[in-house]
């Protein structure tokens, strides 16, 4: 069974970094497309940053240059840089394959505010 564990969220100030970790078990995880998504208050979920196995990498426009996705396939874990975060990044964060598995973690809460 798929297990997803996000971790790394927290209040910080515009402007300033966190580093979300993802922890996968369940899965063939380093031949998965992986992806980080968010979800803010009122919002559908989104996909905001995605890495094939060969660690290609793709962004929303409203992140890129300032988030980087990453991925260690033998700890089976996928990261998110993020930077220069403003107010609008406030959300919860989750990872998961794309497409998605179909089963979801708790996801990590990102708070941006002054």
């Amino acid at each position: 069974q798929v297990q997803l564990v996000e971790s790394g969220g927290g209040l910080v100030q515009p402007g300033g970094s966190l580093r979300l970790s993802c922890a996968a078990s369940g899965t063939r995880f380093s031949i998965n497309r992986m992806g980080w998504y968010r979800q803010a208050p009122g919002k559908e979920r989104e996909r905001v940053a995605s890495i094939t196995s060969g660690g290609s990498t793709n962004y929303a426009d409203s992140v890129k240059g300032r988030f980087t996705i990453s991925r260690d396939n033998v700890a089976n874990t996928l990261y998110l840089q993020m930077n220069s975060l403003k107010p609008e990044d406030t959300a919860v964060y989750y990872c998961n394959a794309v497409p998605s598995f179909g089963v979801w973690g708790q996801g990590t809460q990102v708070t941006v505010s002054s």
